[in-house]
Parts: C-alpha cells; structure tokens; sequence
C-alpha cells in the first residue's frame, strides 16, 4: 500500500530535497566560503569593538541585572562599601586607596576581592597589593583622570637610564604595583580606560615635561594573571610587566585609535619570564606585542633578558608599526619565543624584530609557526639599523647577536613585500630557516623577497621565491644548492 502524504508536507518534504541540493553547490566553492568567513569574522570584530566603545547603539541590549560577579579569594568586598559612586564625576582615588589598604591584610589568609561594580569610576592612579583580586564587572569602566599633575612621578626604569621621552622622572601609570606576588585583574569584560586623549595632544604639542605612563605596569613581580577585561586609551604603553615571573595575559581586548594615538603599544613583556600571552584582540596606535629588555648600555648593565614567552591565539593590527615586535630595545637580551596561531589584519608590519648597533645583547631561539598575514605592507621584518638611543654615550662595540629564527606555515595575501631581512656587516643574520611559506602579494616587481647579510636555509618550495643568500634544501631536508652569496644585499625600502 502507498503512503498518499498530504499536500502540505509534500511540498515541505520538496523544499528540504531542493536546500540539500543547494547547499553541497554553495559550498563547493572555497571562495564563497572563505569570504563567508571572513565576512562572520570581521562582523563579530566591528560589532564587538562598537559595543565596548560606549558610542552609537548596541544590537545586544542588556536586559536585566548585570551577571553577579563571582567570589574567587576568601573574602570579598565592593568598591561601595569604601565610598565609591560610580556616577563618572566623582573623585574615587580615595575608595580605591582604602579597599585596597584594608585587601592588604588579609594576604596570609588567602588574599581578598575587591569588586568594581557596574558604573563609570573616575580615579587617579593607585596601587595594587600582593593577594588580591581586582574584579570588573561587565559595565564597569575605570577611568584615568587626565590631570596629568595627579599622577604620581616615578624614578626612571634602571634598564632604560631615563625617562622613555624625557630626562629625569616618568609619570607612573594608572594601575601600578611593585613587588608583588599573586595579582589577578580580571572581570566580566570590564574596561580599565586610560583616557589618553588630552596625553596624546599634549605629547605632540610638546608639553609634557616627563615621560607619559603607562595604562597597567606591575613590576618585580609574580603570579599575574590579566584576563577577560578591556584595556583602551593608554596614555603610553598599555600593559607593561617589568621584571617579572609566571604573568599570564589571556582572553584581554586591548583597543586604541590606529593613528593619533603615539607608542599605545598593547603588551609589552620587558624582562620578562615564563609569560603567556593568549586569546586576546589588539588593535592600538603602535605594535600590539613588544617584547624588550632594556635599552643600550642601561639594559646590558641591568642584564635581565626576556625569555620562555609563548604568544598564541591572537588577533592583532597595527596600522603604524608592527603585530608582533621584538625590541628595539632588547640589550639585556630575549629568547625561547615562540609566536603561533596569529592574524595579522591591516598592519604596516607584520611581525618585526629590531635592534641597532650599541644594543648589544641578543635575539635568538624565536619561533614563528601558524601565522596569517591579511594586507600588510611587510610581512617579515627583521631591522639590525633602528637607531634610536637614550644618549650618545652607548657603545658603538655592542653589536646584538642575532640567530636561530625560524618562520613555519606562514600564508597571507595582499602583503607588499614578504620578507625583508636587512642584516649588516656588524650584524649580520645567522641560522634562518623559512618552511611552508605561502604569501600572496599586491606588488608584482622582482626583489620582494629581500635579504641582506643572512644566512640560513629554505625548505621546500615557497612562495614567492627566495632570495639567493639562502640555502636550499628539498621537502626531506636534503641540501640541494649551497648559497655563496650570503652578503649579498637586496633592501629596496622605496617599495
């Protein structure tokens, strides 16, 4: 017997064989999906950005109360039991200064919580204390008071020799700690907003008599955990751990304008070791990773290196310098990088190192592995003649060591020139190994893969082709051609 079924779901049970049909068709084609993708990707981006800017509308209204904020130490406490308003105008300096002196002794019973409530928290800079958790809940915004007479001066960082811009003290920056062990800051993506605007103009007005702060600064620390928060509008560099141990930054937005908005570098490990850096949104004024360890004959004295960093899971842009940088100020040294699983998206550069004869130091054991390079104007950079300098007194015969680099699994398109290694005489580029490298490019002109005073090897064919200072090696890493023109120089910077 025929099952007669009736018109209705007949014609239900046609569409769903046409959409089956359809579907597999749609697909097939790479280049539909992938600008599907990518048109999902970069959606989430503005949508994302426009929310936490705190400007126009939002598509996500918040209905209700905010997610209550949860107890992670054995004690916790809001920033209304000390006086707090959260109404933007009010001056909170003092509600911080008291919860945080009262967190202070509960450090041998496990530490204490303080909770940022939602709400606008207008405050000059404070400082942090060892066991403690600094909570901001979604809503809650931090804001830097832009008085810059409210923020405390400071001595100049040993490694640097003075202030980063100008002779003899620096301003502090809005969060700060010294010494401490055992800090979380973290939240319901909370903003901490440094409201950088008025520093910016008065720094390109030349009217700033010290060095400008950073956002975030912990220094001489351990046990740092920063995560699941917004930190926007730097006045300087926003997150700048400085000679510290085991720092975690994961799950963090970091936002500043892409022009106008002078060295709002987003995390800037300086001394640094055992830190992670993961899963997080950088789109600043300046490079959105800089790892330095201290500036020319002040940074080899201090002699603290930055090593065993692992940046992974990022999204980053950097319409003025780099994605990714290493230096330029490394004299005291970094190494056991290892930078995997980036997008670099509408960036001048793309990942850089940089140093400079006087340096002296090192840059070695660096890994690149798993990176996308989306309309850059370079991709790889490394740069041996930046240079700037703290005074005229370095050491012309520090020359920086630079060696065993390798760039793996690396792809992109709309990138101007791939590759630019610009070794020197003094310095020159030992041990690079490029493998899987697959770069579409905007300018078709020969020479863009370009070297000078390197030596290292290819594995494998990649694209575009490499330059004749490097070896080549097939697929089994079999040496097929020794190159006899390691010194050969091919920088064309007018491309």
């Amino acid at each position: 017997m025929v099952e007669t079924l009736p018109v209705g779901r007949f014609q239900l049970q046609q569409q769903r064989l046409e959409l089956k049909r359809w579907i597999p068709a749609f697909l097939s084609s790479h280049k539909t999906l992938f600008v599907l993708l990518w048109i999902a990707a970069f959606g989430s981006v503005f949508f994302w950005q426009w929310n936490i800017g705190g400007s126009g509308f939002s598509i996500f209204a918040k209905v209700g109360p905010g997610r209550p904020m949860p107890k992670m130490r054995p004690f916790a406490f809001n920033l209304t039991d000390f006086g707090g308003v959260g109404d933007g105008v009010a001056d909170e300096t003092a509600a911080f200064e008291r919860a945080i002196l009262a967190i202070s002794k509960f450090g041998k019973r496990g530490g204490a919580q303080l909770n940022v409530p939602p709400g606008k928290w207008l405050t000059a800079p404070f400082n942090l204390t060892s066991h403690m958790t600094l909570f901001l809940a979604e809503d809650a915004e931090i804001l830097g008071i832009q008085d810059e007479k409210r923020w405390a001066l400071m001595p100049p960082l040993p490694s640097y020799g003075y202030g980063r811009e100008h002779n003899g003290s620096r301003y502090g920056s809005l969060i700060h700690g010294q010494n401490l062990r055992d800090v979380v800051i973290t939240g319901h993506n909370g903003t901490i907003n440094g409201q950088g605007q008025s520093w910016w103009k008065k720094y390109r007005q030349k009217l700033l008599n010290h060095s400008r702060g950073p956002l975030v600064q912990i220094m001489w620390s351990s046990d740092i955990v920063i995560s699941d928060i917004t930190l926007r509008d730097s006045p300087f560099w926003t997150f700048h751990p400085y000679d510290c141990k085991n720092v975690t930054v994961r799950n963090v937005t970091i936002l500043a304008p892409i022009f106008e908005a002078p060295n709002t570098d987003g995390i800037d490990p300086d001394s640094c070791e055992d830190m992670v850096i993961e899963d997080c949104y950088i789109s600043v004024g300046d490079d959105a990773v800089a790892i330095k360890s201290g500036w020319d004959q002040y940074g080899i004295a201090y002699g603290r290196p930055s090593r065993n960093i692992l940046i992974r899971n990022l999204i980053v842009r950097s319409m003025v310098s780099a994605g990714i940088s290493i230096g330029s100020e490394m004299s005291g040294g970094v190494s056991n990088v290892t930078v995997e699983n980036v997008l670099v998206w509408s960036s001048r550069r793309a990942v850089r190192i940089k140093t400079a004869v006087g340096r002296g130091g090192y840059v070695r054991d660096i890994t690149y592995r798993n990176l996308t390079f989306d309309n850059a104007r370079v991709g790889i950079v490394i740069k041996t003649d930046y240079n700037e300098h703290p005074d005229d007194d370095f050491d012309r015969k520090a020359l920086p060591i630079i060696r065993d680099i390798s760039f793996t699994e690396i792809h992109g398109h709309g990138v101007r020139v791939p590759v630019r290694i610009h070794g020197s005489e003094d310095i020159p580029i030992r041990n690079v190994t490029f493998r899987d490298i697959s770069i579409g490019i905007t300018y078709k002109k020969n020479h863009i893969f370009q070297c000078a005073f390197v030596e290292g090897r290819v594995i494998g064919t990649i694209f575009p082709a490499p330059c004749e200072n490097l070896d080549r090696y097939d697929e089994e890493e079999r040496l097929v051609k020794l190159s006899a023109a390691q010194n050969v120089t091919d920088i064309d910077y007018d491309i």
